[in-house]
């Protein structure tokens, strides 16, 4: 039998995704052959396994930091919301159905004795297992059919480690109280604590730490410190609390618009991980000002979040720009959004809108999902392009619109021997794709952002610019190295080992 431990948060957001990285990562430099689970992920940001099928991101590059393939199986339910009250249910890789909160409350039963297998299959064949909860296990309305938290510790008869935020405050209070709402038999599977994102000298937690061991007879096995690591957000809760609000002085000014129903902004980072490039994410008009390029990125809700552009004075302030020769990117929703005419009787239900008409496109979504990796290479291409031609490239599509080139447009890039992706304006000013992960492509990214060097009257840039999978790579070894020295391992491992069920 495999291995098994599960992180649990007090919150969401509280760090429980990086930390179940890292010690994906610890397992793996210590011989295990170790994977990621989550059995239900609520997010806008996923991606797309070998063979095709949707999961989170978050349990992607947990598989990264184990250095495995991704599978779906490490994520049997991703839920997609497309409004305050639906979500998108993707089972298994697949889009199920689209639901209201309550439906999926009861639809929760019918799905457990499915993760329970899916678990199993997936344990049968690594020597470890790190687990991620979602929110908090004292979310005590969903107890009865939970599937994610303690109900998933159970049918793993794994233990679990609680994670709390020391930075959002009431840090002790947050661990007791979460204590506390667990029932008898919960609280005897929780085998320790983490304390996540501490700024300053740790001897002030001293007492803290011994009164919340007496009060909750759980012990504090680590202290992590705030750590200044470049990974991957699960969701836009980095984004609501200003995570990528850099200040810092760099000569290229990337603004992305951070829409309503933003999917997958974990497109950027590897824009953000170039030395000369800040990403800013902006959700209002006069933030424009100043950019050097825009991004209209993924959206969930396409005409809803094209509403929101118009209401919000952005799609004038965008339109404004590029007649300022602003060179704008639109990435799968955002590509539609640059076009004409969205007909879209699937997703929003909204019926049709026009677009800013920035491309000559039209769109039409379909009822089945386009999930897969591409391959390719952009081809040749007008004015401030021109940069990026024949650049191999790679990436993976999510969306249900079928785009359709008119006269004034050319396609962006080659995939594979025919297809054709996305589209630019005949004066290179406006491009749009349905790649996700386009700016992973190294070669590709740093010409783009040299030619925009150019354009400021800039030369080239002359330093080492990472490659992407090298830089996330050296990120995972940071966070690991940072885990051995604050949390006690050992500790954890014996949790593991010597963890057994009740009779």
């Amino acid at each position: 039998m495999s291995l098994a431990v599960m992180l649990q948060g007090t919150a969401s957001d509280v760090g429980k995704s990086v930390l179940a990285a890292g010690l994906c990562r610890i397992f793996y430099q210590d011989g295990l052959k170790v994977a990621p689970f989550k059995a239900q992920n609520m997010s806008l940001n996923s991606g797309i396994t070998p063979d095709g099928k949707e999961m989170g991101r978050a349990q992607i590059f947990q598989a990264e930091a184990a250095n495995i393939a991704p599978d779906v199986r490490m994520n049997p339910v991703l839920l997609k919301p497309t409004s305050d009250r639906q979500a998108q249910v993707v089972l298994m890789g697949r889009v199920a159905k689209n639901m209201d909160a309550v439906s999926y409350h009861h639809f929760k039963t019918e799905l457990r004795a499915r993760v329970r297998e899916v678990y199993q299959s997936l344990a049968a064949d690594y020597e470890a297992i790190v687990l991620e909860g979602a929110g908090s296990p004292a979310e005590i309305n969903l107890r009865d059919r939970d599937i994610v938290n303690m109900g998933m510790a159970e049918m793993a008869c794994c233990p679990v480690l609680l994670v709390a935020d020391i930075d959002r405050g009431g840090v002790f209070a947050a661990i007791y109280g979460t204590l506390a709402l667990l029932q008898e038999h919960e609280r005897w599977r929780v085998k320790g604590v983490i304390i996540n994102k501490f700024r300053g000298d740790v001897a002030l937690l001293t007492s803290g730490i011994e009164q919340i061991e007496a009060l909750t007879g759980v012990p504090v096995v680590g202290v992590m410190p705030w750590l200044d690591i470049d990974l991957e957000d699960e969701d836009g809760v980095a984004l609501q609390r200003g995570k990528y609000a850099h200040s810092d002085k760099r000569e290229l000014n990337i603004v992305v618009v951070q829409l309503p129903h933003i999917a997958n902004f974990t497109d950027f980072n590897a824009l953000a991980a170039q030395p000369d490039a800040r990403v800013r994410y902006v959700s209002r008009a006069h933030d424009l000002a100043g950019a050097d390029l825009l991004i209209l990125p993924g959206s969930k809700n396409t005409l809803g979040d094209l509403q929101w552009l118009r209401e919000s004075g952005l799609a004038d302030a965008l339109i404004a720009q590029h007649e300022k020769r602003v060179p704008v990117i639109g990435i799968c929703g955002g590509y539609q959004m640059l076009g004409g005419e969205i007909i879209d009787e699937v997703e929003s239900g909204l019926g049709a809108a026009q677009g800013l008409g920035l491309l000559d496109v039209a769109t039409r979504f379909a009822q089945e999902k386009t999930t897969l990796r591409v391959y390719g290479e952009s081809l040749t291409l007008p004015g401030i392009l021109a940069c990026v031609s024949g650049l191999a490239l790679q990436g993976y599509e999510i969306h249900m619109g079928e785009t359709t080139l008119g006269k004034t447009t050319q396609p962006f890039a080659r995939l594979g021997e025919d297809k054709r992706d996305g589209a630019v304006s005949a004066d290179g000013l406006v491009m749009g794709s349905y790649l996700h992960g386009l700016f992973d492509s190294g070669a590709f990214t740093r010409a783009l952002l040299d030619g925009l060097r150019r354009c400021k009257g800039l030369a080239p840039f002359d330093g080492d610019a990472p490659d992407y999978a090298a830089w996330k790579s050296q990120q995972f070894d940071r966070l690991a190295s940072a885990m051995r020295e604050h949390i006690d391992i050992t500790k954890i491992y014996q949790i593991m080992r010597e963890h057994q069920e009740p009779e």
